[in-house]
């Protein structure tokens, strides 16, 4: 389509002005088709800036999310995006398509939740034009006890994704959470369906949600002290959340595709919060329980050391860094 060849080459050439003669050439159309393409895209949300005699620039604060800007950067092409710009919960609503038999690489964005869900049935902060929330269905050979895997697949992904694109380093705090410079940028809900008579995976849902900016007013008091945003007040990439989504997309279908690799493990492990540091298990109705991190093992359970000298191995749960 020409508005989709438009689009890249505005996205290429951010840094100067393409003129509907240049792009009219390039994409052999007629320039009327040029013009009609960039008022349609501009129409759905784009900031595309027009000048007389210099031609057209997509500006860099432009972070449209949609499903054309999504499949732009797509590189697997079993990944099958749907873009909402808004829904109750990305997570909720693909297990109700997973089901029912959606395929494997079906995946759910949006650009705010309104019944946003984070892990221990909490809710997930989930505001317009600030964020992005994306799930992904996949149909893994895994054992169910092995999930957790998935989860740190998705950590892996997300970081690496964020990385590439804001330069800035991330953290894992296990086993589910993205943090820059102490605060949380990301969380990781996977949810599952067991078949019971293999005790494998019918389906598991990886859940994503990336703060990528602070939201307007800033977050929530309750969350000012833990909450950041990938980007914060620094400049933002052109079409950050279409980038992010499909860079994520795309790692979370290969690295899920082989969560016993090694290298996955060692990328997880390198960006650990918690090794060697002082920690509290948390869990329900109980007092939080110190401990020391000590390692990881290459099932991501966390080796932990009790104040009385005994070991334990954390498979799941929750635990804090003690300060």
């Amino acid at each position: 389509m020409t508005k989709d060849a438009i689009l890249q080459m505005l996205w290429r050439n951010t840094d100067r002005y393409l003129s509907g003669e240049t792009l009219a050439k390039e994409l052999s159309v007629s320039r009327t088709a040029v013009w009609k393409a960039v008022k349609q895209l501009r129409a759905e949300g784009y900031d595309i800036e027009s000048v007389t005699n210099r031609g057209h620039r997509l500006m860099e604060k432009s972070d449209v999310l949609s499903e054309r800007g999504v499949r732009q950067f797509l590189q697997d092409p079993t990944v099958q995006p749907k873009v909402y710009s808004s829904i109750s919960s990305t997570n909720t609503v693909l297990k109700t398509l997973a089901a029912e038999g959606a395929v494997e690489g079906t995946a759910l964005i949006a650009g705010e939740q309104s019944a946003g869900r984070g892990r221990m049935g909490r809710s997930f902060y989930s505001p317009a034009d600030s964020g992005l929330y994306l799930s992904l269905l996949l149909r893994p050979r895994l054992p169910a006890a092995e999930a957790v895997k998935l989860t740190a697949c998705a950590a892996v992904a997300v970081c690496e994704a964020i990385e590439e694109l804001s330069g800035l380093e991330t953290q894992i705090k296990w086993v589910n959470d993205v943090l820059i410079a102490g605060k949380k940028v990301c969380g990781i809900l996977t949810e599952a369906s067991i078949d019971c008579e293999s005790g494998g995976l019918s389906y598991a849902v990886v859940g994503v949600g990336v703060n990528t900016a602070v939201p307007p007013g800033d977050f929530p008091p309750e969350l000012r002290q833990i909450a950041g945003a990938v980007f914060g007040e620094n400049k933002k990439p052109p079409m950050l959340r279409s980038r992010l989504a499909a860079m994520i997309l795309d790692r979370l279908m290969t690295y899920c595709a082989r969560p016993n690799d090694p290298a996955i493990f060692d990328a997880y492990r390198r960006r650990s919060l918690l090794l060697g540091r002082e920690i509290n298990i948390l869990a329900p109705g109980r007092e939080a329980e110190a401990a020391t991190a000590l390692a990881l093992d290459t099932d991501f359970g966390l080796l932990v050391r009790l104040p009385d000298g005994s070991m334990r191995k954390l498979n799941s749960g929750e635990v804090s860094v003690r300060v």
